[in-house]
Order: C-alpha cells, then sequence, then structure tokens
C-alpha cells in the first residue's frame, strides 16, 4: 500500500506538469480548431529561459517562474501572429503542416544557438525530504503541485470571471458573431496563445527542477503526451485536459514502477486509441452535430 501511495504521489507530480501543458493545446484548438504542434517546444524555450535567468542573473525561484512565463507568452504571440495568423483561412492541412514546422524550427534554432547536450538544470531550491507515513516526499514535488493547482485556478478564473474570458468563450463558439458585437478576435486568439504559452513556461520550469535536466529536445515527446492528454479529456475542454494530463501521470508512473518503463509512452497511445473507439469527443468532450 506504501509503495503505490508513494507512486500516486510521483504520478501527480509530472501529471501535473502534463495538465499544464495539456491547457494549452485545448484553450487553442477550441478557439481556431488548431492543434498547435509547436506548443511542447514552447514548454522547452520556457526551461531555458529559466536555465539562463538563474545561472546569469541569478534570479530566486519565483522571479524565474515569473521570466519563463513571459517570454513563453510572447513566443507564442510572436508565432501566433507570424506563422498562423496568414493561414486562418487556408486549409487545416496547411496550417498543421505549419504547425510541424515551427516546432522543428524552435528545436533546431535552439540547438543551434545553445548546443544540443543535455545541460543541469540549476537548483534554484535545495531539495528536502520528508517521510509521512514511511511515503516520501519532497519540497520540490509539493511545489511542483501546488504552483499547478494554483495556475489552474487562475486560469479558471480567467476564462470564467474576466470580459477576456467571456470574450474567449465568445470566440470558441462563433467567431464571426463575436466581432459582430464588437470582440477583437484577433485580440483574443493572440491572448490565448499568450496565456496557453504562458503555462507552457511554467510547465518547463517546473519539469527542470523535476528531472535536473533540460535539453532542446526535449518538448517533443512530452507535448505529444500532453496532446494525448488534451484529447483523452476532451479537447476544448479546459477540466478534461486538467484531468488527462493527470491520468496520463498516473499510467506513465504505474507502469514504470512494475518494471515497464520501457511501455510507458506506448501504453499512453494505447490509452489514447481506445478512448477514440468508444469516447471519440473524450472523457468531458460533447458530440456535437453539425449540418451539412
Amino acid at each position: 500500500m506504501q509503495t503505490f501511495l508513494q507512486q500516486i504521489i510521483n504520478a501527480l507530480s509530472l501529471g501535473s506538469i502534463y495538465a499544464l501543458l495539456a491547457l494549452g493545446y485545448s484553450m487553442v484548438y477550441g478557439i481556431i480548431k488548431l492543434i498547435n504542434f509547436a506548443h511542447g517546444d514552447i514548454y522547452m524555450l520556457g526551461a531555458f529561459t529559466a536555465y539562463f535567468v538563474i545561472n546569469i542573473w541569478h534570479f530566486n525561484f519565483m522571479t524565474a517562474l515569473l521570466a519563463a512565463m513571459a517570454i513563453s507568452a510572447l513566443s507564442g504571440v510572436l508565432i501566433e501572429y507570424f506563422a498562423y495568423r496568414p493561414l486562418r483561412k487556408s486549409p487545416r492541412i496547411a496550417v498543421l503542416i505549419t504547425a510541424i514546422g515551427v516546432s522543428f524550427l524552435l528545436e533546431n534554432g535552439m540547438s543551434y544557438l545553445v548546443g544540443s547536450n543535455a545541460r543541469s538544470f540549476p537548483q534554484v531550491i535545495a531539495q528536502v525530504n520528508y517521510s509521512i507515513g514511511g511515503i516520501l516526499i519532497s519540497n520540490i514535488q509539493i511545489l511542483i503541485l501546488g504552483i499547478a493547482l494554483i495556475l489552474m485556478v487562475l486560469l479558471q478564473l480567467i476564462i470564467k470571471k474576466t470580459k477576456m474570458g467571456r470574450a474567449m468563450r465568445a470566440v470558441s463558439v462563433d467567431p464571426d458573431a463575436a466581432e459582430l458585437v464588437g470582440i477583437n478576435v484577433n485580440q483574443t486568439i493572440s491572448f490565448t496563445f499568450a496565456l496557453g504559452s504562458a503555462l507552457a513556461g511554467a510547465a518547463g520550469i517546473l519539469i527542470g527542477m523535476y528531472y535536473n535536466s533540460i535539453d532542446p529536445l526535449m518538448g517533443m515527446t512530452p507535448g505529444i503526451k500532453a496532446f494525448v492528454a488534451a484529447v483523452l479529456g476532451g479537447i476544448g475542454s479546459v477540466p478534461g485536459a486538467a484531468f488527462g494530463g493527470f491520468l496520463i501521470g498516473i499510467l506513465e508512473t504505474l507502469f514504470q514502477s512494475v518494471g515497464l518503463s520501457a511501455y510507458k509512452d506506448a501504453v499512453v497511445y494505447l490509452v489514447l486509441i481506445i478512448i477514440l473507439l468508444f469516447l471519440p469527443a473524450g472523457i468531458f468532450g460533447k458530440n456535437i452535430k453539425e449540418k451539412v
């Protein structure tokens, strides 16, 4: 029982990072029906931003977190403005290919600038382990879960309680009607990209602290897993994305705990296939019928 609870603690830490990434996928898809495959690389930019500001300017954790979120948000807005906005009226396949191209550009661009080797993430917070009933939990795990939950709650408040949040919900339902009632659609989409990218940047610094290692290709696999989490929970659903992220983290950790770490990625895609077969809209998604 202690081993099981220990693995659940580990899973919640990892799942909270997947949840932050999945929220960005879900929000962008909900607004403009785009799968932003460069989202995982925004997470990588957040990790490297934190790495450099801590090493060069000796920022503390909170300042580095805010810097990573700010640079990631700016990167998301620039990517949307230069890469996606000109193609908004184009066929979806063109935008999808562009998203993949942006992803490769960020990965290879960062490899060219800083090198492709993995780097040790600076220990901006000394790790302290606590034993509770035989279960070990570190202050880093508590911090990761706490920061993730706070950001998720703030996101929900922004979406539900602010003017921009109402604009986001309106644009997701009908962009043309939203524009007719005075909503600036371009500004709303840019804000959505900034918000989702900021969450990815936060996930980047958290994963750096969790694994103590970062590299220019670190966003590829977690990005795909976060996309699976978003689809699993119901693409376009914010609570669904968060739930899917935690579920993926639990599945991956449990497979590692039983000695099947070589198959931890495969089980994620197997679960995706099963969900798509029986719940195509995801666990929290809604089946929407379109008139033709």
